[in-house]
């Protein structure tokens, strides 16, 4: 997706790309499943965001497909021929472990949104931090055509879209557009197809200009002080606040203010 030089790893259903940046492109590569979330593409996923939790050189993550479809959620066919609780469990339960490293994660995750994303393929934009979706793009929550309530992708999905129109998707199903996507909240920006490259690119260069801290602790304080009550937000956001300027970054930051200049940061390695 960019012009650096990178490194690539796949064979199976995820390739890992990454570049001289620290921009790791993780795509998902299973598209005759339509690169749905089984078993493998999980455990892929899941090993993918653990390495990059543990790298601190790496500054943001892009999450993208191949195929027609970024994501069409589990496979229910996988589902039909399994019809035993305990497997149930532990395939929701790995899911889930899964969103939770994206909102866990130190660095922002970018959905690169081509094509057709539902059940907990909409699951997976909705819990990725930003989102950039082609004009292409359908989202639905269809569980409920077969039956099934999408529960666990209403979760980042109400945290993502208001109330009323969440409660539309996953009680109708019905597919929207990506302009419709847009107005409720889904996705930060629709292009052209032929644009989604460079408006991520554009995403992920305005992020690698801002030092790493403050970025990982701005996502963090984002998540958490939405579940708290107003003055306990208050109080951890301030906490933040100070933490954050105890930080060289920002103490840097706060001198080139004072001297009408650009900051000078220093990268992340260097501060390891």
């Amino acid at each position: 997706m960019t012009s650096s030089p990178s490194t690539a790893a796949g064979g199976g259903p995820l390739r890992v790309q990454r570049d001289d940046r620290g921009v790791v492109t993780l795509t998902l590569d299973d598209a005759p499943r339509f690169n749905a979330l089984g078993h493998e593409m999980l455990a892929a996923l899941q090993q993918a965001l653990d390495d990059v939790a543990r790298d601190d050189s790496v500054r943001v993550v892009v999450l993208a497909a191949a195929g027609k479809a970024f994501c069409a959620g589990h496979n229910l066919k996988d589902m039909a021929a399994n019809p035993d609780l305990a497997w149930y469990q532990r395939l929701f339960a790995q899911c889930s472990r899964m969103m939770l490293s994206i909102h866990k994660l130190p660095v922002p995750v970018i959905a690169r949104v081509h094509g057709m994303a539902t059940a907990a393929g909409c699951q997976l934009v909705a819990q990725c931090d930003l989102a950039v979706a082609s004009e292409n793009a359908t989202f639905a929550t269809s569980g409920i055509h077969y039956g099934l309530f999408c529960a666990t992708p209403s979760v980042p999905l109400v945290r993502n879209v208001p109330a009323k129109r969440a409660m539309e998707m996953l009680l109708t199903g019905d597919f929207i557009d990506a302009r419709t996507a847009l107005d409720q909240g889904l996705v930060n920006r629709v292009l052209a197809p032929e644009s989604l490259d460079a408006e991520v690119e554009s995403l992920v260069q305005s992020i690698l200009q801002k030092p790493r801290v403050a970025v990982a602790m701005g996502k963090a304080l984002v998540y958490q002080q939405r579940e708290l009550g107003l003055d306990a937000a208050y109080q951890l956001a301030g906490q933040t606040m100070a933490t954050n300027m105890m930080d060289d970054a920002a103490q840097e930051g706060a001198r080139a203010f004072a001297e009408k200049r650009q900051p000078a940061w220093k990268p992340a390695a260097d501060k390891a």
